[in-house]
């Protein structure tokens, strides 16, 4: 899979610094609404669907960390410095102070302890099956 170094959760942060920085626009702007049955309409915001598509990529990103492989490692790894990365923008850039962005960074985080805890499982669970050969004793 083309994927696997590739970390996902790049994607909505590279977007999000688009947004902000190069076209100006605030992430409570209204992008579109949805009808409800009720009558209303569902207003859905830039940063709305910003967070609903890197909920997307992180479920991916966990499917992701569940192979074994040594670009797995390398995939955990540039997540992790996404992570840290999208915590100093967080506490340092003006534009990068909101709810949207914090949602982002903690689902950054999220992606990090997830992905080492599934691999380590993962890894944990494959050396259990390789190591149940049957001893016998004096022979």
């Amino acid at each position: 899979m083309f994927l696997i170094a590739f970390p996902l959760l790049l994607i909505p942060f590279a977007l999000y610094n688009m947004i902000a920085f190069l076209l100006g626009m605030t992430f409570g702007d209204e992008v579109f609404s949805i009808p409800m049955l009720s009558g209303e309409r569902m207003p859905v915001a830039t940063g709305d669907v910003l967070v609903l598509l890197a909920v997307l990529l992180l479920y991916v990103e966990i499917v992701k960390s569940t192979r074994l492989a040594n670009k797995a490692i390398i995939d955990h790894v540039l997540s992790l410095v996404i992570f840290m990365a999208m915590v100093i923008e967080f506490l340092t850039v003006k534009k990068a102070a909101t709810s949207t962005f914090m949602i982002l960074t903690a689902l950054s985080f999220v992606d990090v302890i997830g992905g080492f805890s599934v691999t380590l499982r993962t890894a944990q669970r494959d050396i259990a099956i390789e190591g149940t050969e049957p001893v016998t004793h004096g022979r």
